[in-house]
C-alpha cells in the first residue's frame, strides 16, 4: 500500500518535472589510457538529453562603505535526483533555443523531487 506521503512526493515530483523546458548533456574530463601506454585526458559524455530547467537569479552586493554596488548572477540547474553529476563536470544545456556550456561548481542539493546545482560559465578544464 502506498502511503499518503509517498503519493504527495510523486505528485510534487511530477509538478517539478513539468516545468523542465531544457535538455542537458553531461561531460566529464576523464583519464584515458593512450596507445603508447601513457595516460591522457578525453571528454567523455556520461549522459545526454536529460530534461532540466535553468534558473537565473541576480544578486546585488552592497556595502554601506562602497559607492557602487556589485551585481552577480547565480545560475542554477534543476535535474532528476537520481542523476550523479561530479563537481567540475561540463554541462551543455539548451533552453529556450539557447545552448550554453556550464561547469558544475559544487555539491548538489538533492531532494526527493529534484536536485539543484549551482553552475558557472564553462571557460576551460581545470
Amino acid at each position: 500500500m502506498v502511503s499518503a506521503i509517498e503519493k504527495a512526493r510523486v505528485a510534487a515530483r511530477k509538478a517539478v518535472e513539468s516545468r523542465y523546458d531544457g535538455v542537458c548533456t553531461i561531460i566529464e574530463h576523464q583519464k584515458v589510457p593512450k596507445a603508447n601506454k601513457s595516460t591522457g585526458f578525453d571528454d567523455v559524455i556520461v549522459a545526454e538529453n536529460l530534461p532540466c530547467r535553468l534558473s537565473f537569479k541576480t544578486k546585488a552586493n552592497t556595502d554601506k562603505n562602497e559607492i557602487a554596488s556589485s551585481v552577480s548572477q547565480i545560475i542554477e540547474v534543476f535535474l532528476n535526483p537520481e542523476i550523479t553529476i561530479k563537481t567540475g563536470s561540463k554541462l551543455i544545456i539548451t533552453q529556450n533555443g539557447v545552448t550554453t556550456e556550464y561547469k558544475s561548481s559544487g555539491q548538489p542539493a538533492v531532494y526527493s523531487t529534484h536536485q539543484e546545482i549551482i553552475l558557472e560559465l564553462f571557460k576551460e578544464w581545470a
